[in-house]
């Protein structure tokens, strides 16, 4: 009968002995009466090791886990005894050194005149397949793992958000908080564009988020940009995005701020620093909601709502012929006034409570409260820094404190108001920079240069030394 087989194999020896998958051919007891060159490889053992001999004790006597596997229940023995095919997974074959490998394999009987004379076994390593499944497991774990931590993320940055707006201003009791608070829900409401003045450092820009989480935009994108940190040729790239080539580097086509922010808000920080030209271009999009990328022919129409901010007097620009007049009239329609700290000092008990509950996350303190005496004097001082200054003077003294309550050493920290005299935020800036431009030679770009050492770039540092004539002397 083994002769039979051979025959029945051998009419297709040649292919079999070429193909990748190991494959076996067994008499009705299970010995072995042919292995092909791979069924060689991937066992180590060799044809001559096993023909004639019950292939199950060499290659499949065990269970991966290292129980034995009785012949009784071997699915290759029984297909040669009853005849019928059979496909297995998540078993394993061994090696003549004694290691394993997962494999599939497939399992035919075959027949003369009618009876089963033995079997034959298709076998192949799944080893890599089973790499490659359980390595996008774990990839799909993990991007379950950080979708969730980005869910999680979210959540938290959106009440951290929350909690800085409070911390940052938007909180007290004064009249001149009351009525703007009031303002802002109103034009919350709306799409109409809003202009948002203030000093530095009052929180024009959490006003503005306010303004945008209050409207009917909420869901969707508030795009920032800072119109001071670009030259005029950048800050139309920015605003209205390229195509590729357009200019040397534009390597790819890049969406502008006002395609990001379609379907919701675009916040102008810094509006007073455009020029003549951007304002220009600036104004055309306001009006027609509509413009052209960088370097591109079709017209691509967007649906945002405007706010800006800035803490120049755009009306005295006007005048003196600094800035467009009809941008400004485009700009002005809800005008929302962000008081200094100055002239809201009745805030203060709230907004240092509010702060130091913020700041008691980041820097791990329990700080309570602030003593009386300290309080007073804060009430007393001036803040040309506005709320930023009180945000820093507070971390600073609660990265000092040791106790749960700060009272602070006022000789190092603030100054009583009566005893301090004052620079404008003009003077101090005049001075400062022309105290780098000095150390810098005068010299403005370059790795030594003064746009260097004041991170600014070169074009917004000689539109600020030309805004406060500062001029090298000769």
């Amino acid at each position: 009968m083994n002769n039979e087989i051979k025959a029945y194999l051998a009419d297709s020896e040649l292919l079999l002995n070429a193909v990748g998958e190991g494959i076996y051919g067994l008499d009705a007891q299970g010995r072995a009466i042919f292995i092909n060159p791979a069924a060689e490889a991937m066992t180590g053992w060799s044809s001559a090791e096993l023909l004639g001999k019950n292939i199950h004790q060499f290659h499949h006597h065990s269970y991966s886990n290292g129980e034995a596997y009785p012949a009784c229940d071997c699915k290759i023995f029984n297909t040669a005894i009853d005849g019928v095919s059979r496909q297995v997974s998540g078993e394993v074959f061994w090696r003549k050194d004694g290691s394993s490998f997962p494999v599939e394999y497939t399992t035919q009987a075959v027949y003369k005149n009618k009876e089963i004379i033995g079997a034959v076994a298709v076998f192949r390593d799944v080893s890599q397949q089973q790499q490659i499944e359980l390595a996008l497991r774990s990839a799909l774990e993990n991007v379950q793992s950080l979708t969730e931590q980005l869910k999680a993320e979210n959540t938290y940055l959106q009440n951290e958000l929350a909690q800085e707006w409070s911390s940052a201003g938007l909180v007290g009791k004064s009249k001149v908080v009351t009525k703007m608070l009031s303002q802002v829900e109103l034009v919350a409401k709306t799409d109409s564009t809003v202009l948002i003045l203030g000093e530095n450092g009052t929180g024009k820009e959490l006003v503005a988020r306010n303004i945008h989480a209050l409207s009917q935009r909420k869901n969707s994108t508030m795009v920032k940009v800072n119109c001071a940190a670009f030259t005029p040729s950048l800050l139309e790239s920015e605003l209205f995005g390229h195509e590729k080539g357009a200019f040397t580097g534009a390597t790819e086509r890049r969406k502008g701020r006002f395609e990001l922010a379609n379907g919701g808000t675009l916040f102008l920080d810094e509006i007073g620093e455009l020029t003549m030209e951007a304002q220009g271009k600036l104004l055309r999009v306001l009006q027609e909601q509509e413009f052209e990328r960088v370097g591109g022919s079709e017209t691509l129409a967007v649906d945002i709502r405007i706010i800006a901010a800035t803490n120049r007097d755009l009306s005295a620009m006007v005048t003196s012929g600094e800035f467009r007049i009809d941008l400004f009239y485009r700009l002005n329609v809800f005008p929302v006034t962000v008081p200094p700290l100055r002239d809201r000092q009745e805030d203060i008990p709230l907004l240092s409570q509010a702060i130091i509950t913020t700041l008691n996350k980041k820097l791990g303190k329990s700080i309570t409260a602030i003593s009386n005496k300290s309080l007073t004097k804060l009430m007393q001082y001036q803040w040309p820094g506005n709320i930023r200054e009180l945000q820093n003077l507070l971390e600073r003294e609660m990265i000092l404190t040791k106790s749960s309550i700060l009272n602070f050493n006022f000789q190092s920290s603030v100054k009583p108001l009566a005893a301090v005299e004052y620079e404008t935020l003009a003077q101090a800036e005049h001075k400062h920079i022309t105290n780098v431009l000095k150390a810098c030679k005068w010299r403005i770009g370059g790795d030594l240069g003064a746009a260097k050492q004041l991170d600014l770039p070169e074009s917004t540092l000689r539109s600020r030394m030309k805004k406060l004539k500062i001029v090298r002397p000769n």
